[in-house]
């Protein structure tokens, strides 16, 4: 699922959901979205205007399994802060 170029998907986690209830939201976005284009972009799917964004790199891992080395992950994702009304529902 591929919100119009910018935002991947929500990153469902226990520690997104609990930020969740603090009205902070956390989502996988593509590496070259900054933070305005996430503001705008939140806009449409959901329908709520964010107070601020945070953004963080999240670092490749590098991991064996079954004794082949391999990678994990990587990206950039955003923590979206709403007002104290908005919410966002997932599905």
């Amino acid at each position: 699922m591929i919100i119009n170029k910018i935002i991947k998907k929500p990153r469902v986690t226990e520690k997104a959901s609990f930020n969740a209830e603090q009205n902070v939201y956390t989502f996988n976005v593509f590496s070259n979205a900054n933070k305005t284009e996430i503001k705008k972009a939140m806009f449409t799917p959901y329908k709520v205007k964010p107070v601020k964004v945070n953004i963080l790199s999240v670092p490749v891992k590098k991991v064996s399994i079954k004794g082949k080395a391999g990678s994990k992950g990587g990206g950039k994702k955003a923590l979206v802060y709403l007002k104290a009304g908005d919410k966002i529902e997932f599905i």
